[in-house]
């Protein structure tokens, strides 16, 4: 009698978590929207503890907080009178603040959650598309050619070949004979990350930065693990444009600021014009239109009520020198307005670049997406 194979189905049954993983997964989330600000984080931690009983008398809030200083993902710190970032505490008082270990905690977990899937290469490289010298397999094969490195030669193919174009009773094994596996040429990419802190991120209610902020992290560790050879620059612009370091990510918060995309893109090509890499590309996460110039005199030129046509052009000129450079910019709107995508539509074809309207919920997998499709060029000179 035959047996059915089929599935056994069993209830589930959640992972056994220590009292410190269950708040420390709440906390790394909680710190993260608080822009780096462990004593609002903290506060919002008593608030769900409240309210969900997260704790009880055996392992309390304050033993969380104590935990985390003795594991180093915390440190005290004397406030300067200036707080963490919001104005609050007195000058002389103790404070709490992230350390460098939680700050790469923090990337390694924004890049889990945006690409988690994403799997790890020995090389660190990107593979480009296009077949020649290179150290990763395509798992294709092809004839030797001059100049092939001979710890390329496949000698089992090479030997299957002999025998099928000999025969057994006469084998030679001559150079027509010989198989190479093919591979990858490798290309380092040299990348600049623009992210909008205008105060349109954090309108209507809906929080844009952190998402974006994710993605930044995220894509900081993902390129200084798989793809240390690449270069990643960071800036941020509202009213000016400014580079931050990867350090500062966790602590990026929005400003009262108008949108300043013309500085964002000066700043991004100036820092590009001095990489050595071939490959050269800018992301752009926005969610407003431009709405604000500098000067040359120094004063700020702002309109907010529309697009302006006067800025407008500016934005379109920044796309065309880009595009001269061989610098393709790829634009991620998280915004709906209909005429904001059309000034985005007119920008990417300024520029030959690319456009991803996108909601705040898939973006880090579409930007990730769109960095490995980018890497897949083929390395010049």
């Amino acid at each position: 009698m035959k047996t059915r194979k089929g599935f056994k189905f069993t209830s589930y049954k959640a992972p056994d978590l220590s009292p410190f993983d269950k708040l420390f997964d709440i906390f790394q989330e909680l710190v993260t929207h608080t822009s780096g600000d462990v004593e609002e984080a903290l506060d919002w931690l008593r608030e769900l503890d409240k309210e969900y009983e997260l704790t009880d008398d055996s392992y309390t809030i304050d033993d969380f907080i104590e935990d985390l200083k003795a594991k180093g993902y915390l440190r005290e710190e004397i406030k300067d009178g200036g707080g963490v970032g919001d104005g609050e505490g007195e000058e002389g008082d103790p404070g709490l603040s992230l350390t460098s270990k939680m700050e790469r905690l923090l990337r390694l977990r924004a890049l889990d959650q945006i690409f988690g899937k994403l799997k790890r290469s020995g090389y660190g490289n990107h593979r480009t598309g296009k077949s020649g010298l290179g150290d990763e397999h395509t798992g294709d094969f092809r004839s030797y050619r001059y100049g092939d490195s001979l710890d390329s030669i496949s000698m089992t193919e090479s030997l299957k070949n002999a025998q099928v174009n000999h025969g057994i009773d006469q084998w030679s094994f001559t150079e027509e004979d010989l198989v190479v596996e093919d591979t990858y040429f490798k290309a380092q990419m040299s990348t600049v990350l623009m992210i909008d802190i205008s105060h349109s991120m954090i309108l209507y209610g809906e929080d844009r930065i952190t998402p974006a902020k994710k993605v930044a992290m995220a894509l900081a560790e993902l390129i200084t693990t798989r793809y240390p050879k690449d270069t990643l620059d960071i800036l941020v612009f509202g009213n000016d444009a400014w580079p931050i370091s990867i350090q500062e990510l966790p602590y990026l918060k929005v400003g009262p600021y108008h949108t300043n995309t013309v500085a964002g893109l000066q700043l991004a090509m100036d820092i590009l014009r001095r990489k050595r890499n071939t490959n050269k590309q800018i992301f752009m996460i926005t969610d407003g239109k431009p709405s604000c110039l500098r000067m040359p005199d120094g004063h700020y030129y702002k309109n907010s009520v529309g697009l302006d046509d006067f800025i407008v052009e500016k934005c379109y000129n920044m796309a065309r020198q880009a595009r001269k450079l061989h610098i393709p910019i790829t634009t991620f709107m998280i915004a709906q307005d209909p005429y904001l995508q059309q000034f985005v539509r007119h920008f990417t074809q300024a520029n030959k670049g690319k456009a991803f309207f996108t909601g705040i919920k898939n973006l880090g997998e579409m930007i990730f997406e769109d960095y490995e499709q980018n890497r897949r060029k083929r390395l010049k000179g």
